[in-house]
């Protein structure tokens, strides 16, 4: 089986520093929600956001609801030939187990990561979906163990979908960046393998997530 993490994703809820901010103020009235339960969300935090950490790699949480809904509408993982991970901006890890029907609906989608988030786990009749544990990326890549960890950048060395999906090993991690823009980090890039661009272009997680997975689906199912 192999392993997708989609990795330093902007995906986290509003942090301490900005919750007083009157963007995000305004936005947890409209939700019914406290400012520290929402995903943080450039769309409605923007002026909020303006100079924080690591700026242009936060708030963009429709990129893993996207990302998260390609890689979990296809074959490969209805037959169970793929373990998905979320590792966050913050170092969160957020594990999708079997059979889970991510809300197509992003207001639905942001609800359902809100509680994670504050829970820590989703369980429906006694089957645990979603879970999240504070984890470093190469804490999860200790415990997953893969034989190979491919990560996918417009830095790494010119490649193929095609070319690369034929050289998975039945155990090995392929890891898309879930940001909108910029590289992944120095740490993050000491974890892989190998780091491949698949073009020039920057491409959307989505996109990458997409093409890589149904090149890889062709190896195994046809």
């Amino acid at each position: 089986m192999i392993s997708l993490i989609l990795a330093e994703s902007s995906l986290e809820l509003v942090p301490a520093e900005l919750q007083s901010h009157p963007s995000v103020n305004s936005h947890a009235q409209k939700l019914g929600k406290r400012p520290s339960e929402i995903l943080l969300d450039n769309s409605w935090h923007y002026a909020a956001m303006k100079g924080i950490d690591n700026e242009i790699k936060r708030g963009r949480p429709d990129l893993v609801h996207f990302s998260i809904l390609e890689a979990t509408t296809i074959p490969l993982y209805f037959e169970n030939k793929i373990k998905i991970f979320i590792h966050t901006i913050n170092d969160k890890v957020i594990s999708i187990e079997e059979n889970v029907h991510i809300p197509k609906s992003y207001h639905r989608f942001a609800g359902l990561f809100e509680k994670l988030f504050l829970e820590k786990t989703i369980t429906v009749n006694n089957k645990k979906l979603l879970s999240l544990r504070d984890q470093s990326f190469s804490k999860l890549i200790d415990e997953i163990n893969p034989s190979q960890i491919i990560g996918l950048s417009t830095t790494g060395q010119p490649n193929s979908f095609e070319k690369i999906s034929t050289n998975l090993l039945d155990d090995s991690c392929i890891v898309i960046g879930g940001f909108q823009k910029g590289h992944f980090s120095d740490s993050m890039k000491n974890n892989f393998s190998d780091i491949f661009s698949i073009g020039n272009i920057s491409l959307e997680a989505h996109v990458v997530v997409a093409r890589m997975l149904y090149e890889y689906e062709k190896t195994i199912f046809m």
